[in-house]
């Protein structure tokens, strides 16, 4: 019988791996703090209609790429495949608009999304969100780019991008849905059996396709912005002229439209050149919309989306500082057998001292306590011995100097901060 694997699509973050991930969350929410945001932690799993509703039903997320089940009161469930609805969701639920507005906050976590694995994208994927709800002023659709884009220069990227768009609101987007129809419907034939499903349903949506056919075809398609409303235009220009007040260099782009439906007015991502194809490492917009189609009251709300595992991709493509890999100060070496309590009694006292420290556990001769000491970037190794207990000493040893000291036991722990 073979071991069993994890199931295609996802898989483990290992040591050599997950402190990367430790220094890009420490990160954030050290600008999160910055910027006034406050940590949330929401479910994994939320009922079904929640994001068939909120996301829409002829988006990819809720007609192809969702795990839905049903569990044993019947109750039909679904693995999040991202945070927004959920976090609208807990907004009105736990009645935040009694508190201070708008309400900023932040996750990070798991999402679920069943499509073809590949480079920077799995089935389970880790994505830090951020969202203010409660107002619908253009200055926070500014300030949540301008988060985004303080973080991954904190994370030291390059090559980053911000494009934008509106995608106006119910009253003025009706009317562009019929010039896009007429658009499209006279190229029909030439569109890809997933567009032509969508020109009715949603043509907004053929704007989004990744097909090379269909994005040729919709280069010459009609832009939004002589459709908007007096609102969705005066938001519009406000959001451009704080980006440009802050500096912030923005490219347009009128297919830039967003995959979910929730989506009203702002819509933007920030784009790195180093994925290929794939190249979103975050995106985002306005939805204010949402919360009235999941059953609340009207709720303004902006916000973001990244990947983290995209993130941490593009740092070490980019050979970004990914902070400090996990390393030990010393490591005690049993000189020889029956001194096992000794040892454990010296690492105690080191890591009581806040000393990072630890031993062997295999009943290894020196030599292999040497080599794991290296192996764990350990600064110094003490090494305990029945000579040097009968004398009251440790061998203390300097890796990287070679040298060494006979430190009386009470003295090891303050010689060790002296110089570590």
């Amino acid at each position: 019988m073979s071991a069993i694997k994890a199931p295609r699509g996802v898989r483990d973050i290992l040591p050599d791996e997950s402190w990367k991930w430790a220094f890009v969350l420490n990160t954030t929410m050290e600008i999160a703090g910055n910027y006034g945001y406050s940590e949330i932690h929401l479910p994994v799993f939320e009922h079904t209609e929640l994001f068939s509703r909120g996301i829409g039903e002829t988006t990819d997320v809720v007609e192809k790429e969702m795990y839905t089940f049903t569990d044993r009161g019947g109750r039909s469930l679904t693995l999040r495949p991202e945070a927004t609805a959920s976090m609208v969701r807990a907004y009105l639920q736990n009645k935040m608009q009694n508190g201070i507005q708008p309400a900023k906050l932040w996750c990070a976590g798991p999402m679920f999304r069943y499509e073809r694995p590949q480079k920077g994208r799995y089935r389970q994927f880790w994505q830090i969100d951020f969202e203010a709800l409660g107002t619908s002023s253009p200055m926070v659709d500014v300030e949540v780019i301008s988060i985004a884009l303080d973080l991954f220069n904190s994370l030291g990227l390059s090559n980053l991008d911000v494009v934008i768009n509106s995608v106006g609101c119910p009253a003025c987007r009706p009317q562009y849905r019929e010039k896009l129809k007429n658009y499209f419907q006279n190229r029909f034939n030439d569109l890809c059996h997933t567009c032509q499903s969508r020109l009715d349903r949603n043509p907004l949506r053929i704007l989004d396709c990744k097909n090379e056919n269909c994005r040729e075809i919709t280069e010459e398609a009609p832009d939004i912005y002589s459709s908007l409303c007096g609102e969705c235009k005066d938001h519009f220009d406000m959001v451009l002229k704080g980006l440009s007040s802050l500096g912030i260099h923005y490219q347009m782009d009128k297919r830039l439209v967003r995959g979910l439906d929730y989506y009203t007015k702002t819509a933007f991502e920030i784009l790195s050149g180093e994925l290929g194809a794939q190249n979103a490492v975050c995106g985002g917009g306005r939805y204010d919309n949402l919360s009235e189609a999941i059953g609340g009251p009207d709720l303004p709300g902006v916000g973001f989306a990244a990947g983290l595992e995209r993130i941490v991709l593009i740092m070490e493509q980019q050979n970004c500082n990914l902070g400090e890999e996990p390393h030990i100060d010393v490591y005690v070496i049993a000189a020889e057998k029956d001194v096992d309590v000794e040892v454990m009694s010296l690492v105690s006292d080191l890591r009581t001292a806040g000393i990072k420290a630890d031993m062997d556990f295999m009943c290894r001769g020196m030599k292999a306590q040497f080599k794991s000491a290296l192996n764990k970037s350990a600064s110094h190794v003490c090494i305990v011995g029945g000579d040097e207990l009968s004398r009251g000493v440790v061998t203390v040893k300097n890796l990287g100097r070679s040298e060494q000291s006979e430190i009386a036991r009470p003295e090891v722990v303050s010689f060790i901060k002296q110089n570590i």
